[in-house]
């Protein structure tokens, strides 16, 4: 980091505190004496299990399941308080205690009654009724504590719906489940909370986050400001460049956009002010930078995972591959109207003199492999699971080519317990998510709803996709990225596929809006989180993000009427041309938004730039024709106009 900024940094107290503030995930306690080393061994036994069960996979899914569960539900009624406000915040509560042990118990259930559980076929015993019913409450409650109230609501209102299915009206209505079927399906069949989406947690993800867990524990995440210093600094509005690049290198290991902001923008948002940026656009660049880290491959918060599942019949390497060139429009998006806001102000890069040696960064260069490792293994056809196992040993590995970056025992240690803590939320959230996956099975919700959302878009594309798109951003709200995909993509997305719409291409387009949620105001928690380490105004900063990221917007729908941008049956010259104009299109877009090119555009050029742009990213021959005109006509204008002293057209 360059030293001039070292100053102007948050502090690790300062970002604990806006994590805990916008990120549920964060707001643990501060445990101390033998409870804390409790947990400590509990997060690390949590890890050699896990690992265990990937190396073998000799555990029962069912008894897997039940165990992740049951060490996910247990630590997090001890670390998280009943609330933010709690006075227990750094000793756990004697209620949290009781809630511990049942979750232990209920971990240990299944373990201990899979023969006669599987014998009786669906006829609960009053113990089995008890012990689902309990298992249903404390994943509810430890949900609300660990990942937010949203998803936990939207779960409780889809049981309520399983369970009232005869009282609904019109096309909702159903035979309704009783308490007892009710129970069944959500804790002892593999359709509710030891579903899928618990399955995925408990396999690929718990792997990628011991993975970013060991990576981080190398210096990678400072490496990355480093990086993007050098790399972006010295250009026109070079902070905001950095915190652009930065942040998508973050992205190919981070799983929160909250986390995101608050540790690269806790380094970028003060260099982009002192720069000139104003505090709400320094905010939004980094919250827009940010939240797109959730939809760059590799990881892509954790969702390809769940994507793999729930698709079915196409690969993750498959996933990851079709999300890169929306991911480079989207952040390419940011980067074109950060430089022409830059451009409007007159701002400059920095100069070298603030910069990290160039030579000492690319020296560390090495540090990037681990994730290398990842895409080559992932191309090369080996499974998810023993890329991360592999790509967590090669981290270890690499890591030991410099002596400030070598992982040893305490690290290796360290980086168990870390990865095991960051899973817990992701946990909690994956087993509601089985509870809402459960009911939309169970009651055949997620047709009804696509029917009524075809029905009401008249069966037209485009308005379907519309409504599509607001019952993303809307179901998405406060949701963390694995959670947020399991909700659009089981009650949005069957909407778009009956319509012929390819299934990657769909569940590609809710898992975007969903995502947007995190910038797009009310509730826009990385915004918030981006204004409390500016200190700008939350609302407005949010507008500003969702200005920033309006690729993520368009770019949906472009490759929802044009599958090839997913490199879905096309070939390489087609793709060039899409991808080509699709940039071109970012641009028009992008000076219209910002209104600077070449100079200053009148409101009536903002208009042509970004009809023009519109245009250009619409995938279809004669739009892509009358853009380029549009384009190259407007290009012109500005070359020849852009010096004041020749032309009254370009004043101010």
């Amino acid at each position: 980091m360059a030293d001039k900024y070292k100053h102007e940094s948050l502090s690790v107290e300062e970002q604990q505190k806006l994590l805990e503030k916008y990120d549920p995930e964060s707001a643990t306690r501060k445990l101390r004496g033998p409870i804390s080393i409790v947990v400590f061994f509990g997060l690390l036994a949590f890890s050699i299990f896990q690992l265990y069960a990937s190396i073998t996979q000799s555990i029962p899914r069912q008894i897997l399941l039940s165990i992740h569960l049951g060490f996910a539900l247990s630590l997090i009624f001890l670390l998280f308080p009943v609330s933010r406000k709690s006075k227990k915040k750094n000793s756990v509560a004697w209620y949290d205690y009781i809630f511990a042990l049942l979750s232990v118990g209920v971990g240990a259930y299944w373990p201990l009654m899979i023969d006669t559980i599987v014998n009786r076929v669906g006829i609960l015993t009053p113990l089995d009724l008890t012990v689902g019913t309990i298992a249903i409450l404390l994943t509810l409650e430890a949900t609300r504590r660990a990942v937010g109230l949203p998803i936990t609501i939207i779960a409780a209102l889809f049981m309520a719906y399983a369970y009232f299915g005869q009282s609904m009206p019109g096309f909702l209505g159903h035979r309704g489940l009783n308490f007892e079927g009710l129970v069944n399906t959500m804790f002892f069949t593999s359709q509710g909370i030891l579903g899928t989406p618990l399955y995925v947690s408990a396999t690929f993800i718990f792997l990628f986050l011991l993975f970013g867990a060991f990576l981080v524990k190398t210096g990678v995440g400072q490496y990355f400001n480093d990086l993007a210093l050098s790399l972006a600094g010295r250009r026109v509005g070079g902070p905001a460049k950095v915190a652009i690049f930065s942040s998508a290198l973050q992205g190919t290991i981070s799983g929160s956009s909250v986390a995101n902001v608050v540790t690269s923008g806790s380094f970028t948002i003060p260099m982009m002010k002192k720069l000139g940026y104003r505090k709400e656009f320094a905010g939004a660049v980094e919250a827009a930078a940010s939240t797109g880290g959730q939809i760059m491959p590799p990881v892509m918060g954790a969702a390809a995972f769940l994507m793999v599942e729930f698709i079915g019949g196409i690969s993750y390497w498959e996933i990851a591959k079709a999300a890169a060139i929306p991911a480079m429009l989207y952040f390419s998006g940011i980067w074109i109207m950060t430089h022409f806001e830059a451009k409007r102000m007159g701002l400059e890069g920095l100069p070298k003199e603030q910069l990290p040696n160039r030579k000492e960064v690319l020296s560390k260069i090495y540090l990037l492999i681990p994730i290398l490792l990842v895409i080559v293994l992932l191309m090369s056809g080996v499974s998810v699971m023993r890329a991360a196992l592999w790509s967590i040993i090669g981290t270890i590995v690499v890591s030991a080519i410099r002596k400030d970056t070598r992982i040893g025992f305490r690290q290796m240690v360290e980086g168990l317990v870390d990865g095991a803590r960051t899973a817990l939320s992701v946990a909690a959230a994956t087993a509601a998510a089985g509870i809402i996956v459960g009911v939309v099975t169970k009651t055949g919700l997620g047709l009804k709803l696509a029917n009524g959302l075809v029905g009401l878009a008249n069966e037209q594309l485009l308005l379907t996709l519309f409504f599509t798109m607001i019952t993303s951003i809307v179901l998405g709200m406060g949701s963390p990225t694995t959670a947020n995909y399991v909700i659009t993509s089981t009650i949005a997305a069957p909407a778009i596929i009956l319509l012929g719409v390819p299934a990657l291409s769909a569940h590609l387009f809710v898992f975007y809006f969903g995502i947007v949620a995190d910038i797009t105001p009310p509730v826009a928690l990385a915004a918030f989180a981006a204004a409390g380490v500016a200190g700008g105004e939350p609302i407005r900063t949010g507008v500003n993000a969702s200005k920033l990221a309006i690729a993520a917007f368009v770019i949906p729908y472009m490759f929802v009427l044009s599958p090839e941008l997913l490199m879905i049956d096309t070939t390489i010259p087609y793709l060039i041309w899409v991808v080509f104009t699709a940039f071109t299109g970012m641009i028009g877009i992008g000076a219209g938004i910002i209104g600077f090119w070449y100079r200053k555009l009148y409101w009536f050029e903002r208009i042509i730039a970004i009809i023009a742009g519109l245009l250009l990213m619409y995938p279809e021959g004669m739009s892509d024709t009358i853009g380029i005109i549009l384009f190259t006509v407007m290009l012109a204008i500005q070359i020849f106009t852009k010096n004041k002293g020749k032309f009254k057209l370009a004043e101010s």
